[in-house]
């Protein structure tokens, strides 16, 4: 599964590349069967942000941001909220299949 660690407007230290890749595999095992995991660092208006886009197989693709005081927690704060966007019920939708005859018995 290919991981993308993206910075604008800033620079980012090995730790915290190493740790993005962490929190990437982390999220990959929930999503099923992931086909692209992609994080993004940027600093918008004096704030550190972090974004992270997942794709996975048959499914729609799920984006969570965060913000924070530093990269570190805005990536935190971005994980959990995909944590809780692959944890919804919702998010696993089942294809709808052709009704057959037993299903009307």
């Amino acid at each position: 599964m290919p991981v993308t660690v993206t910075a604008r407007h800033c620079e980012l230290p090995d730790l915290l590349r190493q740790h993005a890749h962490e929190v990437a595999e982390r999220l990959a095992t929930r999503a099923g069967r992931p086909l692209d995991v992609s994080l993004l660092f940027d600093v918008e208006g004096g704030v550190p942000t972090a974004e992270i886009k997942a794709q996975a197989l048959g499914e729609e693709l799920l984006l969570a941001a965060g913000r924070g005081d530093d990269h570190r927690s805005a990536l935190d704060q971005a994980e959990g909220r995909m944590r809780r966007q692959l944890e919804k019920p919702g998010t696993r939708r089942l294809r709808q299949r052709k009704s057959t005859e037993l299903d009307n018995v």
